[in-house]
C-alpha cells in the first residue's frame, strides 16, 4: 500500500526563506521524492527560475560547510543522511537583516534560500549528501558575501563540537570569514 506525503511550504523568520516538504510516495520498495516540480512551486506562490547548476556534496559527520550568500537563489536539500541547516540574512536592506534560522534537515525536506541569505550546514552522520540547485552558475569571485559559521553572535548551537583548526571539519576560508556584524556594517556604511 502506497503512503503519500503531499508537497507543502512554510514561511520562516527570514523574509523569502521557505521550508519545503517534498511530495513523497512510499511503498514496499522504498520512497520516491520530487526534488522539483515547477507546477507545485507555482501553485504555492513560490516562483523559481530555471536551474543553471546542481551540485551534491558528501560530507562527514561534524563537518560544517558555509555560511555563503552568493548572488543566487538556491533550493537545498539533504538527499541522504542528516544535517542541521543554518541560514543568516546578510541583506542590509532586508527587514530581517541579521536574522538567523536553524532547521533539522532530513531527506524529504528542502529550503528555498533567497539571494543574499547565507546558507550553511553541519552534517550529523557520515556520508550526508546535500544537494544545491542554483538559478545561476557558480563562478569564482561572483557577487555575494559570507560570514563565519563560528561567529558567537549568530547563537548557533552546533550539535557536534567543531575544532576550528581541523580542516576535515571546517575550511580555513569559512573560519576566516567576517562576523555578521562586520558584513552588515560594511553594507550599511
Amino acid at each position: 500500500m502506497a503512503a503519500i506525503v503531499e508537497f507543502d511550504t512554510a514561511a520562516s523568520a527570514i523574509d523569502g526563506l521557505v521550508f519545503v516538504t517534498m511530495r513523497q510516495v512510499s511503498d514496499e520498495r522504498g520512497t520516491v521524492r520530487e526534488l522539483f516540480r515547477a507546477s507545485a512551486f507555482d501553485a504555492a506562490g513560490v516562483r523559481l527560475d530555471a536551474f543553471r547548476q546542481i551540485n551534491v556534496t558528501e560530507t562527514q559527520a561534524g563537518a560544517v560547510r558555509g555560511m555563503h550568500a552568493e548572488a543566487m537563489t538556491k533550493l537545498v536539500a539533504v538527499v541522504a543522511g542528516e544535517a542541521l541547516g543554518v541560514y543568516v540574512d546578510l541583506r542590509a536592506g532586508s527587514s530581517t537583516a541579521g536574522a538567523v534560522v536553524t532547521a533539522p534537515l532530513v531527506p524529504g525536506k528542502q529550503v528555498l534560500v533567497p539571494s543574499g541569505v547565507a546558507n550553511g550546514f553541519q552534517a550529523l552522520v557520515d556520508g550526508t549528501q546535500y544537494a544545491y540547485c542554483f538559478d545561476h552558475e557558480w563562478q569564482p569571485h561572483m557577487a555575494g558575501t559570507a560570514c563565519s559559521p563560528l561567529d558567537p553572535a549568530l547563537g548557533i548551537d552546533w550539535p557536534l563540537a567543531i575544532d576550528p583548526e581541523d580542516r576535515a571539519q571546517i575550511s580555513a576560508k569559512d573560519v576566516a570569514a567576517p562576523s555578521v556584524a562586520d558584513v552588515l556594517g560594511a553594507r550599511r556604511g
